[in-house]
């Protein structure tokens, strides 16, 4: 082939490309100007689950910095019998330990300083810190052998949000709205949001809702309390809805033109949420008006929930919001890091979380929103069963634990009033039926119809799914 011939044969190649990216571009602005045009090229990665699902939204609330579960769901009398006595270390079989408990020269046990009393056909403990929440047992499904891999809190909550201890990885959530997609097209499918318990002093970080190498679109959207619930949403000064629209059919119209010449995904995305900016507008201030709900409606939720920013109100507006088809709502509360001075502070902290808790549960179950949404309540890992520090009577703390701890779910698909998994005497070890947090995951996934080795998305030269190359699905657990 002479030097013409290559010439010719490199300029059909650019042709053709450039026709390509022009088709690829024209696709993309149809389905932004008009989303029923070509849904596809927007889409769910799946089309369609990969079978029926029991679990149409997710509403999970997230306690950030680790529930005791001794002193919640996990009743211990073992505990209260040898209170003072050092941990035996055919329990404790070497496990590492933190650095904050790793120097001390006793590890003596600690019984829960409350009481518990067993509710529900069920008969689960559950600890008189919690009066709503054994009011809803019968409704509730309790993992009592929760267990994880990571030690501190930075690794663990990422692990249990995005189902690797590195950051980098996409969220539960975005994997989710990466695989089903939106059920309105108004709101995006993944939301998060945020509450403090008066020690919430652990911090939370945008990765945990991040996107990782999954397109942007899937990224979670904080919303706020206060005048802009969502950061940039609103116009500036001088800008009017119209002003808006015309402005964006002008930047399709550019990105129309240099899709001719650059094949970046990044700038569909990027289109994508400007678009879903411009109809939020018009959807989120709607959806987050808590001035047209009842009286009674806040009775149930407990004062807090008229106060923006609690535990209280979110839980309120996670309602609203699948109510709005938002597939998945996240739900962070900071401030269960209790190290020490546990008893008082824990005290405090499900104060703030018990009452809204339930009556989430009760809000779904009458209105018939409980037979599709799956609620899920818990931290990324337990507390010991040795008090850090120094132990006394009416005061203690707890270290991290890895080993086990207590969830609990409730709503579509899972078995309801039932206790899965038993610890030890001591609290401190598995004694049957573990679930691991890629089990979880796999679990949970499976729920809302996806097969959770079949959701993977191709990043450098490996296809990445949420469970990693671990998980089962608990059948168990399901109803």
């Amino acid at each position: 082939m002479d030097l013409q011939d290559q010439l010719h044969d490199m300029m059909s190649r650019r042709t053709f490309l450039g026709q390509t990216g022009a088709g690829i571009g024209t696709l993309a602005l149809a389905s932004l100007l008009n989303p029923g045009t070509a849904s596809a090229a927007a889409g769910p990665a799946l089309g369609k689950p990969h079978f029926p699902p029991k679990v149409k939204r997710v509403i999970y609330l997230f306690q950030s910095g680790a529930p005791s579960q001794l002193e919640l769901f996990d009743y211990k009398p073992r505990l209260e019998t040898m209170w003072g006595q050092e941990l035996p270390e055919s329990v404790r079989k070497g496990q590492r330990l933190t650095g904050m408990t790793a120097g001390q020269s006793r590890f003596p046990l600690a019984a829960s300083a409350f009481k518990f009393a067993q509710h529900g056909q069920s008969r689960a403990w559950v600890s008189e810190l919690l009066p709503y929440t054994s009011r809803v047992v019968d409704d509730l499904c309790f993992i009592k052998t929760m267990h994880t891999e990571a030690i501190n809190h930075d690794p663990a909550v990422t692990f249990i949000q995005t189902g690797s201890q590195q950051a980098g990885r996409p969220s539960f959530g975005s994997w989710v709205s990466y695989g089903l997609g939106s059920d309105n097209q108004n709101m995006p499918a993944f939301v998060v949001l945020l509450s403090k318990g008066r020690n919430g002093d652990q911090p939370l970080y945008a990765k945990l809702w991040s996107n990782g190498f999954l397109p942007s679109v899937h990224q979670g959207v904080v919303f706020r309390s206060g005048p802009d619930p969502v950061f940039y949403l609103n116009n500036p000064p001088g800008i009017d809805r119209t002003s808006r629209r015309r402005m964006l059919d002008y930047l399709a119209k550019l990105h129309h033109e240099q899709a001719k010449h650059v094949l970046d995904p990044e700038i569909d995305n990027r289109m994508q949420q400007y678009e879903m900016a411009y109809r939020m507008q018009a959807s989120v201030p709607e959806t987050l008006d808590l001035s047209k709900e009842p009286n009674y409606i806040f009775d149930l939720y407990g004062p807090d929930s008229r106060q923006p920013g609690t535990f209280a109100a979110n839980c309120l507006l996670a309602r609203k919001l699948i109510e709005k088809d938002v597939k998945f709502v996240q739900l962070y509360h900071q401030g269960w890091d209790q190290h020490g001075n546990l008893p008082n502070d824990i005290r405090v902290q499900t104060k703030s979380v018990d009452q809204a808790s339930a009556a989430l549960v009760m809000d779904l179950k009458q209105r018939g929103l409980l037979d599709d949404t799956l609620v899920i309540w818990g931290g990324e890992f337990g507390r010991t069963n040795y008090s850090q520090g120094k132990l006394k009577k009416d005061n203690y703390g707890r270290d991290h634990h890895p080993r086990c701890y207590t969830i609990w779910m409730a709503g579509a698909g899972i078995k309801k009033s039932f206790v899965y998994g038993e610890t030890d005497e001591f609290g401190y070890n598995i004694a049957r039926d573990p679930v691991h947090v890629h089990d979880f995951q796999a679990t949970v996934m499976h729920l809302m119809g996806v097969d959770h080795e079949k959701l993977t998305f191709k990043h450098q030269g490996r296809r990445y799914r949420l469970t990693d190359v671990h998980g089962k699905v608990i059948k168990p657990l399901l109803a």
